[in-house]
């Protein structure tokens, strides 16, 4: 048989069609859906794209390998250490080596491994392109290497081809002469203008005031990324950016199949389609990014077609995406690593068994520092480092009535508040008393100065604030971080966009 592992990065689910979403933008995608099986609610444990691909890679939590950030410590799988032999053994368990365990050719084009410096991703590959411009391709410019992988070793047998996009993340950049699709098409109903001004007031890096991060600035060479929206036409132009992102990717995508059918290989093909994490966009008071441990973020699509398993249907159950490993290893008939944190959900691909977690616990630390538990219809978030945009240190959201997390029940319901406290304190335990290194590294975040994209940028972000009208939140930051505006801490120039 042969695999095709779609790692499309930065799609939220909700925004397919086959999650729902109003708007076509992936009929293709959903195509592809109708032919398998659907998760509904898959996470990433670790947010955003290096924490979360690292889970996947190595099937455990970022409390465990070590990388839950995007810089200093905590952007590093943790080293094995003393007693290391010719391999790193966690690493000789990665997900391409249960492929190769069972006897396939692996292959992965992707620039994310440069662009992380994140070399253990290559872990148990047989080949590796590396398409070159560290994630700011669009997809006509990773075609040409996949389609000419498949022209040359297609037809073969016992292959795992792994396939990276990065259409819709930031900066959006589908090209100008794709058009756009939706100018005459409604954005999400409940952005409305009512909402919109409470976002002009928001405090934070990723507002709609600073969509380029911490500042306003924008790219006249990418139209579609705007620096800011200052009324609802802005908004629509934010929200088509990514759209058309999603739409342009499910274009090359759909070549991706055509070519797969012409070959006569399609049907014998597993074809899964997954993201490292989703995009907020207006969550939480963010646009075009993915900086919390929300529902937003942290919930990803996970569509499995495969030979032989059910087809057009839907799981609902609680996943992970390092529960990956553990689920082809019991395909495949190989041993499962005994210190993978996942498990196997091929009983919901085979028969509709129901293996989801009971809960999830779900984190960030590079925007922000927050775990979260999902539980029931809830998400309970709990914030360390608000990575500057005052967010309370409990958040808890219905999901199920409150999907875009407008109403924070936490006062509401303490005792729901108190349940999910209890879950994450035991996780957090059970998690260190099972570590190979009994060092959180949320904590060791922390204590180097915070989360990567919020440390040194206080002191100038609260002179904006400031500048645009919102003192009271800079007052707030300052009296909140002290220690940010001491001598030689604070950077010298905010971000801009596009930051590469």
């Amino acid at each position: 048989m042969r695999f095709v592992i779609l790692d499309l990065d930065t799609l939220r689910p909700d925004h397919l069609g086959c999650y729902g979403y109003h708007r076509d933008t992936s009929p293709v995608i959903d195509s592809i859906a109708a032919d398998g099986v659907r998760f509904d609610n898959y996470h990433c444990p670790d947010a955003p794209c290096l924490p979360s691909r690292a889970a996947l890679i190595t099937g455990r939590f970022g409390i465990h390998n070590g990388a839950v950030g995007h810089g200093d410590t905590t952007a590093d799988v943790r080293l094995y250490g003393e007693g290391r032999g010719m391999q790193d053994n966690g690493l000789a368990h990665s997900l391409f080596m249960v492929f190769r365990h069972a006897g396939y050719y692996t292959a992965s084009i992707s620039p994310f491994p440069e662009r992380h410096s994140s070399y253990w991703f290559t872990a148990g590959l047989n080949e590796q392109v590396n398409t070159g411009r560290m994630g700011f391709e669009s997809a006509e410019e990773i075609m040409p290497s996949v389609m000419d992988w498949l022209d040359r070793r297609g037809t073969g047998d016992n292959w795992c081809l792994h396939i990276n996009m990065w259409d819709p993340h930031t900066p959006y950049r589908a090209p100008a002469e794709f058009g756009n699709p939706f100018e005459n098409e409604p954005i999400p109903a409940w952005l409305t203008k009512e909402v919109f001004q409470e976002h002009l007031k928001h405090v934070g890096p990723h507002s709609v005031n600073e969509i380029s991060m911490y500042s306003d600035q924008s790219n006249p060479n990418l139209p579609r990324q705007l620096g800011k929206a200052t009324n609802m036409d802005e908004l629509r132009q934010v929200m088509d950016g990514y759209d058309c992102g999603i739409r342009y990717m499910d274009v090359k995508i759909g070549e991706i199949i055509n070519l797969l059918k012409e070959k006569g290989i399609y049907e014998d093909t597993a074809i899964l389609v997954t993201a490292d994490h989703g995009e907020n966009m207006g969550e939480l008071g963010i646009y075009a990014e993915h900086a919390t441990a929300d529902e937003i973020t942290t919930r990803i699509p996970m569509i499995i077609k495969m030979p032989g398993m059910r087809q057009g249907a839907v799981d609902t159950g609680l996943h992970y995406n390092l529960d990956l490993s553990p689920t082809l290893a019991e395909y495949f008939g190989v041993p499962a690593y005994e210190k993978w944190d996942g498990k196997s959900y091929l009983p919901a691909l085979k028969d509709g068994g129901d293996c989801g977690w009971p809960y999830l616990v779900v984190s960030q630390n590079a925007h922000v520092c927050q775990r979260s538990v999902r539980f029931d219809d809830y998400i309970y978030i709990r914030t360390y480092h608000c990575g500057y945009h005052l967010f309370d240190k409990e958040m808890l959201f219905n999901v199920k009535e409150d999907f875009y997390e407008q109403h924070n029940l936490a006062e509401e319901r303490p005792d729901l508040c108190d349940r999910a406290c209890r879950l994450l304190t035991d996780w957090t335990q059970d998690q260190i008393l099972s570590a190979d290194v009994p060092v959180d590294p949320m904590w060791t975040t922390l204590h180097e100065g915070g989360p990567f994209h919020a440390k040194g940028y206080l002191k100038l972000y609260c002179e904006r604030l400031e500048a645009t009208g919102r003192a009271e939140g800079a007052a707030k930051l300052r009296e909140k971080y002290p220690d940010e505006f001491k001598p030689g801490v604070a950077k010298t120039q905010l971000f801009g966009a596009p930051r590469r």
